[in-house]
């Protein structure tokens, strides 16, 4: 960690906690259509790993897309018009909240089906060792994800052909409703890793430095033509599996409730000089600047033309 990286990391932290704050307030509005999961709570994973990777890295993401995709280097305002459905979004309106994607920044996708990301970033992967390429794909994905099929043969064909893949796993303790500690019979999600040959990694999701350690190992043993690596981060998120969700089955006793990666982070930073209170501070007010900018466009931008809607069809 230096203070460039650090100053990156509380830019893009700030950015998605002021993101999915605006997205909440308009949700409750009745302005944004269908479903919205929020990331405000998780942003330490997003911009620990993101903040070692390139436009030629490639990542999948999760029906919890937005931090994810705001880390990659997403246009902010064009992903805000795509979640409100218009037609300067990323995707033409199209594909909102739960579709956001960006090809040329490498980010292939936020995903509605659960464990949607491990073929997808395995091929990314595949196609990163074929053509030679200096580069990592890395897969997102929650605790509930991990219980699927696909995880495990995401994971297997990952390590039989040494795929330059880094699986990222969200564990905010539930997946939707259910506890983690019932519906997985192993303690952790990062101990599976041995029977796939492949490292599993366990750390403080609330802590940026963990997971930009861990993952800047990760990267270089799969650049290195090593492998796959499987790291589990503990988080948290803040709100409930979407907007409109009561939460009952949350509870006082919840790892990580009471915690908040940014101050964390912020208090951190300044212990070590990476960054002054003032910077902090300018970062801050930047933030709710930028969010207010993209609101602004996307609450300006038209509806898809009707015509569009035969547009981009191919199947």
């Amino acid at each position: 960690m230096n203070k460039e990286k650090a100053l990156w990391i509380y830019q893009k932290m700030n950015e998605i906690r002021h993101f999915e704050e605006e997205v909440r307030r308009i949700f409750a509005k009745g302005e944004i259509p269908g479903f919205v999961h929020l990331y405000a709570g998780e942003e330490a994973v997003a911009t620990g790993v993101m903040a070692l990777l390139d436009d030629g890295d490639y990542i999948t993401s999760t029906h919890r897309g937005h931090g994810h995709a705001i880390a990659k280097g997403c246009d902010i305002k064009r992903m805000m018009a795509e979640i409100m459905g218009k037609k300067d979004g990323l995707g033409g309106g199209k594909g909102g909240s739960m579709h956001v994607a960006d090809v040329e920044k490498g980010m292939l996708g936020a995903n509605g089906i659960v464990g949607g990301g491990f073929g997808l970033a395995s091929g990314a992967a595949l196609t990163i060792k074929t053509l030679k390429q200096e580069h990592v794909a890395v897969c997102f994905f929650g605790d509930g994800a991990a219980n699927e099929g696909v995880f495990h043969e995401g994971l297997n064909l990952a390590s039989i052909l040494d795929l330059p893949v880094v699986f990222v796993c969200e564990n905010n303790q539930f997946g939707e409703g259910t506890p983690h500690s019932y519906a997985s019979a192993s303690e952790t999600i990062s101990e599976r890793a041995v029977v796939y040959d492949m490292p599993g990694v366990r750390v403080d999701g609330m802590k940026v430095t963990e997971v930009y350690d861990a993952t800047r190992e990760a990267i270089e043993r799969a650049k290195k033509g090593e492998g796959p690596t499987l790291i589990e981060c503990d988080t948290y998120r803040h709100y409930g599996h979407f907007e409109g969700d009561e939460e009952k089955y949350k509870s006082d006793d919840d790892m990580n409730r009471d915690r908040d990666p940014i101050p964390e982070f912020r208090e951190k930073a300044i212990e070590k000089g990476w960054l002054t209170k003032k910077q902090a501070d300018e970062i801050e007010e930047q933030a709710v600047k930028t969010i207010k900018t993209a609101v602004e466009f996307a609450g300006s931008s038209p509806l898809p033309d009707l015509e569009s809607l035969h547009e981009d069809v191919f199947a």
